[in-house]
């Protein structure tokens, strides 16, 4: 019986290690964004400590010095804050990207495992009209060197 080859396997192949790759990629980016998410709160829950301080040093017995050195630890926390949030969005870019590519690469697989499919279904027709002459040509020898005896 024959063997059937994909004259396009060492393609497919490629594209199987290339979506491995993808999801990898994808992967990264999706630990960097909860990272950077993560660092964002922590930011934001800093900065509502300092807050709280501040409220507290203008309630009690009036430091002007500690309520300066807090009011700047704010304002770098708004800074810092900024920052974050650009990563975070950054993050969030490189994150659709490794998606976008990831998606592309499976769409590209996929499409070779039809073509290898279509290729298998037509050799097995080939295969199977094969052996139905193989069988009409048995069939007609015996018909034909039975009559002759």
């Amino acid at each position: 019986m024959a063997k059937f080859t994909y004259k396009m396997q060492n393609i497919l192949n490629v594209k199987y290690k290339l979506e491995t790759q993808a999801k990898t990629s994808f992967s990264l980016a999706a630990a960097k964004l909860n990272r950077e998410e993560e660092k964002l709160e922590g930011l934001h829950q800093r900065k509502q400590g300092y807050e709280a301080q501040a409220k507290k040093l203008v309630s009690d017995k009036l430091d002007f010095q500690a309520i300066k050195v807090n009011r700047i630890a704010i304002e770098t926390m708004k800074g810092e804050i900024r920052n974050q949030v650009v990563a975070v969005h950054v993050a969030e870019r490189n994150l659709e990207s490794a998606r976008q590519r990831l998606q592309d690469v499976m769409i590209e697989r996929k499409t070779h495992e039809i073509l290898r499919e279509k290729a298998f279904d037509e050799f097995k027709k080939e295969l199977e009209k094969e052996e139905s002459k193989a069988v009409d040509e048995l069939v007609s020898f015996t018909h034909n060197h039975v009559q002759i005896e």
